[in-house]
């Protein structure tokens, strides 16, 4: 079977395949070689690998939406991304949870903890997180997620993204981080891509869901990413580190718990009339 049809046929699977090849493949073509040698990886080497990493689910989104829906598929994704036309309070959910968490957790472990939680500001989290947010959802949200829903249902189709997703940042992540966290590195990635990496996939299909807005969950996600890397805390240990990302992914559980509580697993609240027929 030539390549095209199969990759028509199965599109999902083709865009997690491809985006999985081009991130890890190049980012073990950068840092492999290092790390093989028993060198460590600096911040340069994580930065390139950076590239592979957006790379991945933006190439695979663009070239799938144009295999399967050609150019219209790709409009409707530039739809979806401009539409910006939603409530104030969408814009507030998407930008305002993660920092207030992620500063609710880092304050209460200096006051009780350590004070070496304290929170601090790296302006170059900015970027990071209006990269990886702008860049990723194309892939994720914009291809991957739709079919997803069609296929398993809201509930379903959001964990088996956040899983995909979580998995995705295994190679960049143990290339660069093994070596430094040892026997930390795999309980701290099991917390934040994750644990917490399902908590804020729901808050982010919570917010698409409600807007339609391929916009608003790119800017969850940047909020998400962004700030993780603004203001975590400098020079801490792994252990620490691996505490405080365990306690923020446990926190961050209490919105998307309240999301399902609120608005069941398809994360948008029903007519009235549609609660009433499922009682019956």
């Amino acid at each position: 079977m030539k390549i095209r049809p199969l990759m028509q046929r199965y599109p999902v699977t083709s865009y997690f395949v491809l985006a999985y090849l081009i991130s890890w493949g190049g980012s073990f073509a950068i840092g492999g070689p290092k790390f093989l040698r028993g060198e460590l990886l600096d911040f340069e080497d994580a930065m390139l690998m950076g590239l592979p990493m957006l790379a991945g689910p933006l190439i695979a989104g663009i070239a799938m939406t144009y295999l399967v829906d050609g150019k219209t598929g790709l409009q409707n994704i530039f739809s979806r991304m401009f539409k910006w036309r939603v409530g104030l309070r969408w814009y507030a959910a998407a930008l305002l949870i993660f920092p207030t968490l992620i500063l609710g957790v880092l304050w209460t472990l200096t006051a009780f903890v350590s004070p070496d939680f304290a929170p601090t500001f790296m302006a170059f989290g900015i970027l990071g997180g209006l990269l990886a947010g702008f860049i990723e959802e194309i892939g994720w949200m914009g291809f991957a997620y739709p079919r997803m829903e069609t296929k398993f249902g809201t509930w379903r189709a959001t964990i088996y993204l956040a899983l995909l997703h979580g998995l995705w940042h295994a190679m960049a992540g143990y290339l660069w981080e093994a070596s430094t966290y040892g026997v930390y590195w795999l309980p701290r990635f099991i917390a934040m891509w994750f644990v917490a990496m399902m908590a804020m996939r729901i808050l982010l299909v919570w917010i698409y869901s409600n807007t339609g807005s391929l916009l608003l969950a790119q800017l969850t996600h940047a909020s998400s990413s962004g700030f993780l890397i603004i203001l975590s805390p400098s020079m801490i240990s792994p252990a620490n580190e691996t505490l405080w990302f365990a306690v923020y992914a446990v926190i961050l559980w209490i919105p998307a718990a309240i999301v399902i509580m609120r608005f069941g697993k398809t994360f948008v609240r029903q007519p009235l009339q549609r609660q009433v027929e499922r009682m019956r």
